[in-house]
């Protein structure tokens, strides 16, 4: 059985338009369904936690963005009777881009009709959040807290946000540790990607693979204003591993200690309050429908 799991906020007349047609192609391939809208924020994990834990095999379509994603993985019970889909209606559309999977809603459903389910990795959290894109601390938790204060819908308000953030940012203290390594640095940004990029496309893990078994670590050290310039176009381009104060490494897991008050870090886009950043990649446990 599949269910689709819309996020009501972006239900507009637009995209009622573009569900209609995906519905269109589940039905003309006999394809059982049924469509679930959530209410509230985290409503979309809850729905998922009780469809996952019915113990029947489980297709959920994921309808939105990057941030219902986030609730559906993290509300999966029983990975072993659970695929998970996606439908790309947000604003980012970050993990999408990495995918691959088709801007078009009638596209991306037919993906799914077609298809059957490949293993994709997650990022796991010491914490027990998952996060199928990408996780952070720091200028990148700053952009999105800028960003939701705002109230534009615009794809181009995270790219507003990051200028105005690089700008005014400061760098902080943390300690690192991985492959046996332990380091201090004093610097922008820790993340940790699966996919590629974040932000509606700030491409800060060019070399991430969502199959490869591997999560990408990235930490940017202190940067002048001068330098900040050339690393921002590079960031741009899919380049930023190239600048000198950048450290990239694939690796299976990682800690990040900040030394300093509590932290908020980002997985997905969404923020968690006082959460360690500490990580660890899950292989061949989540199916899903891609390319």
């Amino acid at each position: 059985m599949h269910y689709i799991i819309v996020n009501q906020t972006k239900l507009t007349p637009k995209t009622r338009i573009k569900l209609a047609k995906a519905e269109a192609v589940f039905k003309a391939a006999q394809i059982p369904y049924a469509v679930r809208q959530t209410e509230y924020k985290g409503h979309a994990g809850q729905i998922t936690k009780e469809l996952t834990s019915s113990g029947e095999e489980v297709c959920i379509v994921a309808v939105g963005g990057d941030g219902t994603l986030h609730e559906i993985l993290n509300g999966i019970v029983d990975f072993e009777k659970t695929s998970l889909a996606l439908i790309p209606l947000g604003t980012g559309n970050d993990f999408a881009k990495t995918a691959g999977i088709p801007k078009l809603a009638k596209n991306a459903a037919k993906l799914i009709a077609q298809n059957e389910p490949k293993y994709v990795d997650f990022i796991e959290l010491t914490s027990g959040v998952r996060s199928i894109n990408a996780v952070g601390m720091g200028i990148d938790v700053d952009v999105l807290k800028r960003v939701y204060k705002g109230k534009s819908k615009r794809k181009s308000k995270y790219l507003h946000a990051l200028i105005v953030s690089l700008a005014k940012f400061k760098s902080y203290n943390f300690t690192v540790k991985y492959q046996g390594k332990e380091e201090e640095h004093f610097g922008l940004i820790c993340g940790l990607g699966n996919g590629k990029q974040f932000g509606g496309g700030i491409k800060m893990f060019p070399e991430a693979e969502i199959s490869d078994g591997y999560i990408d670590l990235v930490i940017a050290d202190y940067l002048s204003k001068r330098q900040t310039v050339g690393a921002f176009i590079k960031l741009m381009r899919g380049k930023i591993n190239k600048v000198k104060q950048i450290t990239a490494v694939k690796v299976k897991e990682a800690e990040f200690i900040f030394h300093g008050e509590d932290m908020t870090i980002q997985a997905d886009g969404e923020l968690y309050e006082n959460t360690p950043l500490s990580a660890h990649i899950v292989e061949n446990k989540l199916k899903f429908y891609l390319p």
